[in-house]
């Protein structure tokens, strides 16, 4: 037995192809990168964007602005399908009264939910017995602002309203994450 390889326009296809596999890893390295230093600048200099939402009374609230009185706050984009998003905000309702009182944190949840879809929003707040000021970003718009393509996704910013940490998806435990950050700038 041997091994036969095929050359097309002089490259080796199997070689050709692991190249390519290669090429694309690097360059998703280098991307991961490179919006791994946008987002630390972007935190690091930029206000919230400013988009009209609607609270669950139906008040108008301008994101820019979003503030804690100087203290950290964290946005916690949700929705009612998603099972990750009740997950993790359920881990955060069962610590967050500790976590308000250690650091003077407070949470910010944001339903992606679709504007029909406002009452099933209302009763899963209500059901749950979250403390958390809600608004409703039925377009989007604010989620974008952010570049944000999925949910659960988790943004942290200091008292200044710089956002010190972006993370998307949740995994048990991983609430405690968010915590030890604000810890780290609450000292």
């Amino acid at each position: 037995m041997y091994n036969q390889t095929i050359s097309v326009r002089g490259f080796n296809r199997v070689g050709n192809q692991l190249s390519q596999t290669a090429l694309m890893n690097k360059l998703f390295k280098s991307l991961s990168v490179l919006a791994l230093l946008l987002c630390c600048a972007f935190g690091a200099t930029a206000q919230l964007p400013g988009v009209q939402l609607k609270d669950l009374n139906g008040k108008t609230v301008d994101t820019a602005t979003l503030s804690n009185d100087g203290n950290p706050f964290v946005i916690s984009f949700f929705a009612t399908w998603c099972k990750p998003c009740q997950r993790e905000l359920k881990a955060i309702a069962d610590v967050y009264p500790d976590w308000q009182d250690e650091t003077g944190m407070k949470l910010i949840a944001i339903s992606v939910d679709d504007a029909q879809d406002t009452p099933e929003v209302k009763a899963l707040v209500a059901a749950e017995g979250w403390e958390y000021d809600v608004l409703l970003d039925s377009n989007e718009d604010f989620k974008r602002a952010f570049g944000i393509q999925n949910i659960p996704h988790v943004l942290v910013f200091d008292g200044q309203g710089n956002m010190v940490m972006s993370h998307s998806g949740y995994t048990e435990g991983g609430e405690h994450e968010i915590i030890e950050k604000i810890r780290s700038i609450s000292e």
